[in-house]
């Protein structure tokens, strides 16, 4: 899939592809209203997807709504037989992942020995 851009005042994201490894970039807010372009472009990627890299260095905020759409893509990709895992945490989010206990589960944390504690 070529490079997408979808612009937004509250949150906008950008897809890199190499073959089939696809990296999501996103920037601003991923709160209730605007987390449709993020789950449509997703989905789109994930058939002949090997992985999935959904970049949040640029990601200021993320509400249940943004939450809600990262875990169906998580089991969508899953049951595509995809990986998808989150990179470039800030501490919000990695706050966020860790209270919801999904921090090891949408990360690879776990599979580079990190332990994380809160």
């Amino acid at each position: 899939m070529p490079d997408v851009d979808l612009p937004n005042p509250l949150f906008s994201l950008h897809v890199e592809s190499h073959g089939t490894v696809h990296t999501v970039y996103c920037q601003g807010k991923l709160v209730a209203g605007v987390t449709d372009p993020l789950y449509s472009t997703v989905r789109k990627l994930i058939p002949g997807a090997t992985r999935i890299d959904i970049d949040l260095a640029g990601l200021k905020h993320m509400d249940s709504m943004g939450l809600g759409t990262v875990v169906h893509l998580y089991v969508s990709a899953r049951s595509a037989g995809c990986t998808l895992q989150l990179v470039h945490l800030g501490t919000g989010i990695r706050h966020l992942l860790g209270v919801t206990n999904l921090l090891s589960v949408l990360t690879d944390l776990c599979d580079k020995g990190i332990s994380v504690r809160f």
